[in-house]
């Protein structure tokens, strides 16, 4: 043995540690040498390798591998300089809990009192409402031109896929019944209503108002807000899952994720939505800026959006259709651009992230790789369909032929799930949402994730649901796909890791691997399956480095 090698260990000493390593599931003690795992197993195998230092500060508690998002947004930062205008109570980076709202008027008198705040020429912004909890009820001009004051009034909904203005937005974005665009939505008379669906009826109003929930995401205010959420949750990796490559934003980004005291490793997505079919400029600026990547930032994944979102009915579906009999979704790229995209990023080597919510927008994009791949055999290229909402089993047949994964959205289950079943999906439908039985029964690499901000970042109630699969009311959909909390905690771990090509580095406590943790009060795998979303989070570890969630040491 290097008599050396010792220099500089800790080995840290827990109740259990549950490693997601199958050959050595738990462990008492690991040995951390700078940022990285040394040693793995007893007090006696993790002093193997010399002397070292003994710290107990986690002898009463779980740790388990750092957290892993593997679909989230910066913005998840930015949304607390605004108001929250949701349907269930949320909980802010500083603690505060903001009620839900239940109404369209609670959601007026919301604002009106936010109003009083705002500077002069302020634009007044919200997010987090879903019209769908309010049955047939749509907000309107006629309902925020209540708000008082000559402000433009912007509320982006909970799925980010849609918004509602008031008249004096839609006068300064240049919105009016002559503007023709898909997805503004009209009243009998042609007069816009007032709510924008996906991003082409919603840009010019974004853009109006400074794309504040893209840019300001980068920001050292926001990323900090952000981190705090994520040392919360239990969270060491996140993804920023949709990145227009700014040079400023991600010269902040750089800077901050490079100080050692930020608890968080971060992967942003560059947006193919921005660069449509100049695929090339894309990889060129994707090249450019990958020089800042080091350990705690990775540029190079790429997310192309194919549809909507289907509690917003933009979202594009097979036949029968929406259950209520809404007309079919809007596509983000067409089904004629998709092919040659996704050729031009697969044969350049890039790992694509593909939101497809509905199964005609599965179904589209797997014609598009099926194509890629038997032009440019490639192995290993873990291509990644996000959401993958409402694969059917035939399409999760092809997912696993053509080497993809897939990270499902099953915090839907809970927050959409009765609308599912009662409004967008139907019963049969809305049984096989986020299929997470079906994919592992294949074979198929896959994950969970919350898309926060669009649901709270927060894990292991995303394992909860996977496990649980019960909506808001108490409904369980589809019991035949519920995990294992074994299985549901790889998926939050291992699992995310692998979906964005770094299982080599992170999702399990194993030699050579970043020294990533996850505290917990007590051991999920002994709590009932119900309780999975209760187990509580003292804090995190990233390279050797301890955070504690605020309030707990």
């Amino acid at each position: 043995m290097n008599q050396d090698v010792g220099q500089g260990v800790t080995i840290y000493q827990a109740r259990k540690i549950l490693t997601m390593n199958p050959a050595q599931p738990s462990a008492t003690h690991v040995a951390v040498r700078g940022d990285r795992i040394l040693a793995v197993g007893t007090a006696e195998q993790a002093a193997a390798w010399g002397d070292a230092r003994l710290d107990d500060r986690y002898a009463d508690q779980i740790l388990m591998p750092g957290l892993v998002e593997g679909h989230c947004h910066l913005y998840e930062g930015v949304v607390w300089l605004y108001v929250y205008v949701g349907f269930y109570d949320r909980r802010g980076p500083d603690g505060t809990i903001w009620k839900g709202l239940k109404s369209v008027e609670e959601v007026v008198r919301r604002l009106s009192d936010a109003r009083k705040d705002l500077a002069p020429g302020q634009h007044l912004i919200a997010w987090g409402f879903d019209p769908i909890y309010l049955g047939t009820r749509r907000m309107s001009v006629q309902d925020l031109d209540q708000v008082p004051g000559d402000q433009a009034v912007v509320i982006m909904h909970a799925s980010m896929h849609l918004m509602n203005v008031n008249s004096r937005a839609l006068d300064m974005a240049g919105i009016d019944r002559d503007t023709d665009i898909e997805g503004i939505t009209r009243f009998p008379n042609g007069e816009p209503t007032g709510e924008l669906c996906e991003f082409a009826a919603m840009f010019p109003v974004v853009r109006m108002i400074g794309n504040p929930f893209r840019t300001l995401g980068q920001t050292p205010e926001c990323l900090r807000l952000f981190s705090q959420i994520a040392v919360a949750s239990g969270v060491t990796t996140a993804t920023d899952l949709v990145n227009e490559l700014h040079e400023d934003s991600i010269r902040s980004l750089t800077q901050v994720t490079r100080a050692e005291d930020f608890p968080l490793r971060i992967v942003p997505a560059a947006s193919g939505i921005l660069f449509g079919r100049d695929v090339e400029a894309c990889l060129s600026k994707l090249d450019q800026l990958k020089r800042n990547n080091h350990d705690k930032l990775r540029l190079g994944i790429v997310k192309l959006v194919v549809d909507g979102s289907i509690q917003g009915f933009t979202a594009r579906v097979l036949w029968p259709g929406y259950y209520n009999g809404a007309p079919n979704g809007i596509w983000i790229i067409s089904p004629e651009d998709l092919p040659y995209i996704v050729e031009q990023y697969h044969r350049a080597g890039v790992q694509l992230h593909i939101h497809t919510n509905g199964d005609e927008a599965t179904e589209v994009t797997l014609d598009a790789i099926e194509r890629a791949l038997t032009l440019y055999p490639r192995f290993d290229h873990r291509h990644t369909l996000q959401h993958c909402q409402m694969a059917s089993p035939a399409q999760y047949r092809r997912i696993a032929k053509l080497g993809l994964c897939v990270n499902l959205f099953s915090n839907h289950i809970f927050y959409w799930g009765d609308a599912h079943v009662e409004m967008t999906m139907g019963p049969d439908r809305a049984n096989r949402m986020n299929s997470c039985a079906t994919a592992q029964s294949m074979g198929i690499p896959f994950a969970i994730h919350s898309d926060a901000p669009i649901t709270p970042l927060a894990p292991l109630f995303t394992a909860w649901c996977a496990v649980n699969r019960r909506t808001a009311s108490g409904r369980v959909l589809g019991e035949s796909e519920r995990l294992s909390v074994a299985d549901a905690l790889r998926t939050i771990t291992l699992g995310a890791a692998y979906t964005l090509g770094m299982d080599d580095e992170i999702g399990s406590v194993e030699i050579g691997k970043y020294a990533d943790f996850c505290v917990l009060d007590s051991d999920p795998l002994e709590a009932p399956p119900e309780a999975l979303k209760d187990v509580a989070i003292a804090g995190t570890m990233v390279g050797g480095r301890a955070f504690d969630v605020p309030g707990r040491g």
